[in-house]
């Protein structure tokens, strides 16, 4: 039993459960009972299913750099924020996997680095998704008013709104570590696990409230949304395409945020599956850890990079365009409708 428990499992916590790792009294570390060929077999999916998102979601990142309409755009702006905000958790959580079968105990001050990183991608993805449909709102039912109220400038300032309630419960989890542990605690060495690094029993209730009213507040705003929008569909005389596909859109995004609430019923949920198959709690482990840490991230891409009809044309002319262009190196051919990026020298009059 662990010595405290949080309302979600982090991904490091579920890290240590998917590699058959078990955390006990004390702080103690259980031996792996994972094979050699199972280890490495999972190992090598985690590594394949990193590799396959990190070359979609750097081919979407270099699109939206190279195009200056996507700029001052709202839409694309969040978009490839979620992506790199999904990157940087995929990254993060795929290393540590791998990082896992090496090594039982790190630095604890590199352990809080990488949770509260963990932790701060992680409880993003929700309130980006409401960012993205609420966007999708203004744009469906109020069209005449989008210019004002969704601009680039704005855009950023609920980012960076975004970014800081993100962080404010990693960070307030620090500071109570900081305020109740020994001086030397963050120079010694722990197996790096959510509840052995933040120990107090007062990081438990104040993880709870907050991600209770945070995701009560994402998930009223996608239904709120959705409804509006499926009100403003049935109004027109015709079903008109873009409100069909904004609709589609925020639906897929609260199938988006049911995948993120997974990690608030994954604990129970598997330990009554282990209690009914006890022979494969380490197979249930680690479907549990790629449903809801890896598949989640499959859907970003999904949603604006290939449904997005204008990101799909440049994107696939990006990828076509790949081959050595005339004149400029490999990737850099400037074909029809690509700006030049803003690193190559312009050109002057002639």
């Amino acid at each position: 039993m662990l010595l405290n428990t949080t309302a979600a499992w982090s991904p490091l916590e579920l890290l240590s459960a998917a590699n058959g790792s078990s955390v006990l009294p004390g702080g103690a570390v259980g031996t792996p009972k994972d094979s050699f060929a199972n280890a490495l077999t999972k190992n090598i999916v985690a590594m394949l299913v990193w590799l396959t998102l990190s070359v979609i979601n750097g081919s979407m990142v270099h699109t939206f750099l190279q195009h200056s309409l996507f700029y001052e755009n709202p839409r694309y702006i969040m978009f490839v924020c979620m992506v790199v905000n999904d990157a940087l958790q995929l990254s993060l959580v795929t290393a540590l996997y791998v990082l896992s079968y090496v090594f039982r105990k790190i630095h604890a001050s590199v352990c809080c680095c990488l949770i509260m990183t963990a932790v701060l991608t992680t409880r993003s993805t929700p309130l980006i998704l409401a960012g993205m449909a609420v966007e999708r709102y203004v744009s469906i039912c109020f069209p005449l008013h989008y210019g004002q109220v969704c601009t680039a400038p704005r855009t950023f300032l609920v980012l960076a709104a975004i970014l800081a309630l993100a962080a404010a419960p990693p960070l307030s989890d620090l500071l109570v570590a900081l305020a109740h542990e020994p001086p030397g605690f963050f120079r010694g060495a722990i197996f790096c696990d959510q509840p052995l690094l933040f120990r107090h029993r007062s990081v438990y209730y104040k993880n709870c409230a907050f991600d209770g009213v945070y995701l009560s507040f994402v998930a009223l705003a996608l239904l709120y949304t959705y409804c509006k929008i499926m009100l403003t569909a049935r109004a027109a005389s015709a079903g008109l395409p873009s409100v069909r596909k904004a609709r589609n859109t925020v639906l897929l995004h609260g199938v988006q945020l049911l995948l993120c609430m997974l990690a608030f019923v994954v604990p129970s949920l598997q330990a009554a599956l282990i209690s009914l198959f006890p022979g494969l709690s380490l197979e249930i482990r680690y479907i549990f850890f790629l449903v809801v840490y890896i598949i989640p991230r499959f859907l970003s891409p999904v949603i604006y990079g290939f449904r997005d009809e204008q990101f799909r044309r440049y994107w696939a002319r990006y990828l076509a365009c790949w081959g050595p262009g005339p004149g400029l190196g490999p990737g850099l051919g400037l074909g029809p409708g690509r700006v030049r990026p803003l690193w190559l020298p312009q050109k002057v009059g002639h």
